[in-house]
């Protein structure tokens, strides 16, 4: 029982009217009245950022009756996240979504990320809302394509040279094609993704690099093609 302070204590009782208890969230296509960790069910995305600002993380969770059953950690901007991004991966399954959130995730972006998905997931606010039955565990993966590497996009620009493409979703930018005007009109790109997963076929590292070499845009009509990386 609690503790009352004295004012408290010489207080009437008055009785308390709405009993409808907290409001419906959608989860996996049923609308749930949630009162303990072990109702909610969904998987979302959080992303977080750590105090500096220097990196982020996209976290992936797949929430079923409370506990994670699965999780993608993906991290971007510090080579010591990726390290932190291991170690949670290892901590996250198995948890209840309470004890995640009270988890020290090792990265502050991790720890955030986990914030911000904890609301989401708590909210209904979920990528299967409305999704019978959810989606199994793996689902996550599908936001990685062939290869299962993440889709980044790094673009570098200054006032002076213009901008640089140094990788799409599609992969890694060889080259870029420049019209007469020096406007971008195209690029050449490998991928990385494809790429390896021929080389671990058994594929000659040569020819699976070839064999995935493609181009976006009129980079046929270019009048120049120039390296993003040296020139």
């Amino acid at each position: 029982m609690p503790n009352y302070s004295h004012e408290v204590e010489q207080m009437c009782t008055v009785a308390k009217g709405p009993h409808h208890g907290p409001a419906p969230i959608p989860e996996e296509g049923k609308w749930v009245k949630v009162k303990e960790i072990s109702q909610i069910s969904g998987l979302s995305h959080g992303i977080g950022w750590c105090a500096p600002q220097q990196g982020a993380c996209k976290l992936t969770l797949n929430v079923k009756d409370g506990i994670i059953e699965e999780a993608l950690v993906e991290t971007i901007g510090c080579s010591g996240m990726t390290h932190s991004a291991a170690m949670a991966a290892e901590i996250l399954q198995g948890k209840t979504l309470l004890e995640a959130l009270n988890t020290d995730l090792v990265c502050d972006a991790i720890n955030v990320a986990m914030r911000e998905i904890f609301k989401q997931l708590a909210y209904g606010r979920s990528q299967t809302a409305f999704s019978e039955n959810g989606l199994p565990v793996g689902a996550s993966l599908e936001d990685l394509g062939k290869g299962l590497r993440s889709q980044v996009g790094t673009m570098f620009a200054t006032n002076a040279k213009g901008v640089r493409y140094l990788e799409m979703a599609e992969g890694y930018i060889l080259d870029i094609a420049l019209d007469a005007d020096d406007e971008v009109i195209g690029y050449k790109f490998v991928h990385l993704g494809k790429m390896m997963e021929a080389i671990r076929g058994g594929k000659d590292p040569r020819d699976a690099y070839n064999e995935n070499i493609k181009t976006y845009g009129r980079y046929a009509d270019a009048v120049k093609y120039i390296d993003p990386r040296k020139q």
